[in-house]
């Protein structure tokens, strides 16, 4: 295999982990609602309760809060529906790169940046709404292990550019 397939085939392979990644996370903002019940019964299971305190309380509460919001006012569930679906949006936008690399590169960057944007979302949202800094530290992590593959993904495309670079033809030379 030459450098160039050899680049491109783990281009393909870190997009691929990028955007499964992407669509498991898009996909579980559908059904909220069970997985929160899900999860507190199962950290009641494990005993979490008894090492990890404040996480079992915030769990508690965030999925008597979804109890309350599917119950009362569902429509409030629309929200993390439109969240899920951008998340499969974006995931269909990462053909581009994987069709043709250095022509698309551009989606990878811009993924870079919303990356980079969950963190002062964050930071500025995560308060504003009540989030625990603990939590909003979680939530950054979505980012910084976003932009990992990207920045791993960028490198190579930067690399199959520079090799797939048509030669110059040099100075033509007058006779």
């Amino acid at each position: 295999m030459n450098d160039r397939a050899a680049l491109l085939k783990g281009i393909r392979a870190w997009l691929v982990l990028f955007v499964v990644c992407l669509v498991l996370s898009g996909a579980t903002a559908f059904p909220l609602v069970h997985e929160l019940r899900w999860t507190e019964e199962t950290l009641r299971a494990l005993s979490v309760p008894d090492h990890l305190p404040a996480l079992t309380d915030w769990i508690e509460r965030v999925r008597r809060g979804l109890d309350t919001a599917d119950t009362d006012y569902p429509f409030l569930l629309y929200g993390t529906d439109w969240l899920a679906f951008a998340h499969l949006v974006i995931a269909v936008a990462f053909y581009g790169p994987y069709r043709d690399p250095v022509r698309n590169i551009w989606v990878v960057e811009f993924a870079m940046i919303a990356c980079a944007g969950i963190i002062p979302l964050a930071l500025i949202c995560g308060p504003l709404r009540g989030i625990p800094l603990w939590w909003s530290v979680i939530d950054m992590s979505f980012g910084v292990f976003g932009v990992l593959p990207l920045y791993v993904v960028r490198k190579k495309i930067k690399r199959l550019e520079t090799l797939t670079a048509a030669p110059h033809p040099g100075p033509l030379l007058a006779i």
